[in-house]
């Protein structure tokens, strides 16, 4: 993050929040709002936030992936092939 740049108090973005918008879109850099010298806010572009969404995603899913492993709650592998080809020809 540019401090100068990407740091910005919220009487300003107030002020530019149009400019402060085409910066993110153009930039593609998250813009941190500010309010009485704290952090209150992170303003992402819609594409970034969705990225962030998905990767999430997947995450959460290596998680409960990685706690089964330690549970050993593990099946066969043709047993999962087995279970995916149930739920694509439904």
């Amino acid at each position: 993050m540019n401090s100068k740049e990407d740091i910005r108090t919220i009487s300003h973005f107030k002020a530019h929040a149009d400019n402060i918008l085409d910066q993110v879109a153009v930039t593609r850099r998250p813009v941190c709002i500010n309010q009485n010298g704290k952090a209150r806010a992170v303003l992402l572009d819609a594409k970034t936030y969705q990225n962030m969404q998905k990767a999430l995603g997947i995450l959460k899913i290596l998680s409960f992936g990685e706690k089964d492993i330690r549970n050993k709650k593990l099946i066969p592998l043709d047993e999962v092939w087995k279970r995916i080809e149930k739920i694509v020809n439904v």
